[in-house]
């Protein structure tokens, strides 16, 4: 709900990955996830420059850029450690053209996992 303000294409951006971390639990560390194959892929994402807000009253109205970026329902790679969440991810030049440019009515369809299968357990992340 907090970043639906900013679900305009206007706000949107795609964030290159190579591979990303969910946590395992207390204690055990990051699983870390990357795709099967080699093709580029987004995360489906949010930036809102120069947001003014008072995030600690202490230190008053600041100015920030703001980063999100979309999650999901996780496939059954990332759902085995992190079952309530994953980001959403993009894989087809189509995919981010839509979510570059489409209204959010089309665009809300990206916010879906990868198919199962689509990721692997990566033991040495880049």
């Amino acid at each position: 709900p907090h970043w639906r303000r900013w679900l305009a294409p206007e706000y949107r951006c795609l964030v290159p990955l190579t591979s990303f971390a969910e946590p395992r639990g207390a204690g055990a560390g990051n699983a870390w996830f990357r795709p099967n194959d080699d093709r580029p892929v987004f995360f489906a994402g949010i930036f809102v420059p120069s947001w003014t807000s008072v995030r600690k009253l202490k230190d008053g109205p600041t100015t920030d850029d703001l980063y999100g970026f979309l999650t999901c329902a996780p496939n059954a790679e990332v759902g085995a450690v992190h079952p309530k969440a994953m980001p959403a991810i993009l894989t087809e030049p189509e995919e981010w053209h839509t979510w570059l440019s489409a209204s959010w009515s089309e665009a809300r369809a990206l916010q879906r996992p990868l198919p199962d299968g689509s990721l692997a357990i990566d033991e040495t992340p880049t």
